[in-house]
């Protein structure tokens, strides 16, 4: 599409259009190729209405001087091509091409921003929006086909008092060894998610109660189980869990908060259990 400024208005006050140089280039190269082949088809008729062969020679001696006039405007046709008009295209070509790679650059510079925005830079796992936003999507895609949907709320237990007795950089390795937990027994279409502080989320598609109940005490057992090494400090960490299977009708937010509840439950109950 050509730009508006190439628009111009002239002094009569009609618009008129403004070429850009390779545009010029060519017409110009165009009229030099047709001004030859005019030259030529005069010369040919000029050779064909030699009758008379008194004036052969004279003509002979024009359509030599027609064919010389030729050979020039090729010429200058050639030198106008190779001179002019291909380093305009070469110019071009190069300006296209760092166009393209500046496009890409943002483009990749673009996903860069939109996965650093929904993931975790702690941990790497999804980040709360992320969560929420797949909340939704997995309740409205799975209402369609009548399958349950379970959710896992986990918090770290005594976690404050990790940081306070071993210091924030244990406390987080703490968290990444939990995050890389739970990213290995999840399943590809399960969502992980850190949903801050020590809080994780886990998005269970297509589990009913008692299958969601056993798969999060494998997640709790794993988590006791696993020892946490950072520099000269080793120690072990629980979790409490939270479910809730879907139950068709609430929101994503009143799912939430009912897995949230079970949570609560399982901290005032003892810490290192599930609730359901």
């Amino acid at each position: 599409m050509r730009k508006a400024d190439d628009a111009i208005v002239g002094p009569t006050g009609r618009v008129g259009m403004r070429f850009h140089k390779a545009e010029s280039a060519f017409f110009v190269f165009i009229a030099v190729i047709l001004a030859a082949a005019g030259v030529i088809f005069y010369a040919y008729l000029k050779l064909h209405a030699v009758t008379n062969p008194q004036i052969a020679a004279s003509s002979i001696a024009t359509i030599a001087r027609l064919l010389f006039a030729t050979g020039v405007l090729l010429a200058t046709a050639l030198f106008f091509g190779a001179f002019f008009i291909y380093p305009l295209i070469r110019t071009q070509a190069r300006e296209e091409g760092k166009l393209r790679e500046m496009t890409a650059s943002l483009s990749a510079r673009s996903e860069t921003l939109e996965q650093a925005a929904l993931t975790d830079g702690l941990t790497g796992m999804h980040n709360r929006r992320y969560f929420d936003d797949a909340l939704k999507q997995y309740l409205a895609e799975f209402a369609k086909i009548s399958k349950p949907v379970g959710l896992m709320v986990l918090d770290l237990d005594h976690f404050k008092q990790v940081n306070d007795t071993h210091g924030h950089d244990v406390g987080d390795e703490v968290l990444r060894v939990v995050a890389g937990c739970l990213k290995d027994m999840t399943r590809y279409h399960d969502v992980s998610a850190r949903l801050g502080g020590e809080e994780f989320a886990v998005l269970v598609p297509n589990m009913d109660h008692d299958q969601l109940m056993k798969f999060a005490e494998r997640i709790r057992k794993a988590i006791a189980s696993m020892p946490i090494l950072s520099g000269n400090v080793r120690l072990k960490i629980t979790t409490s869990v939270g479910l809730a299977v879907w139950d068709g009708r609430e929101s994503a937010e009143e799912f939430y908060r009912r897995a949230d509840k079970q949570l609560y439950h399982a901290k005032r109950a003892g810490r290192n259990q599930v609730s359901a």
